[in-house]
């Protein structure tokens, strides 16, 4: 049996949607794109120890796995690269064009029941990158062990939100909380 974690970055509103660049993520208007970029330096040291040092498969929606196969193969001389790299990577998608990064397939059929495969494998850690419409397929499943949450002091006002559309009540421990210089705080929940 492993676990499965999500690893993401919110506003202090919860919003995840596009982090890194204005042009990430662009559906439903959204202009605030690049919210996360300013902070980088602090965070990814930490996500890079607490997050991304022991070893892990990961789990992607199709258009997550498309942002980070466009970056991660090329970089070299990094452990967050050579990591992901050679990790497992599973993508949730219907798309049937070929999955070029290495160690990629693809998860299709019963989604639900294969996610559960996947987790009763004796295998590393499953970590969901970023994926937020895969996040919210998870969340109504109650399917994610563990949350590892980065929250940056930054209020957008709309965008897609972590806890969007789950209305359950979810109680969690926080196993960990940590903050950066920066203002960005680290919290991993589990849940009960």
């Amino acid at each position: 049996m492993r676990d499965l974690a999500i690893l993401t970055f919110v506003t202090l509103d919860g919003v995840m949607q596009a982090p890194s660049m204005p042009e990430e993520d662009l559906s439903r208007g959204f202009d605030k794109g690049g919210w996360a970029a300013p902070y980088w330096e602090g965070v990814m040291e930490m996500v890079r120890k607490e997050a991304m040092a022991s070893p892990y498969d990961m789990l992607f929606g199709r258009k997550t796995y498309d942002l980070f196969s466009a970056h991660w193969p090329d970089v070299e001389d990094n452990p967050v690269a050579t990591m992901m790299n050679s990790a497992r990577k599973y993508v949730v998608t219907s798309d049937r064009s070929e999955l070029t990064w290495s160690n990629s397939q693809t998860v299709s059929g019963d989604i639900a029941q294969e996610i559960k495969r996947l987790k009763s494998e004796d295998a590393p850690l499953l970590q969901v990158h970023g994926s937020w419409e895969l996040i919210q397929f998870l969340l109504a499943r109650d399917l994610i062990d563990e949350f590892r949450i980065w929250a940056f002091p930054v209020v957008t006002g709309s965008g897609k939100r972590l806890f969007e559309h789950d209305s359950q009540l979810k109680v969690l421990s926080l196993v960990k909380s940590e903050a950066c210089e920066n203002g960005a705080v680290m919290n991993i929940y589990r849940r009960h």
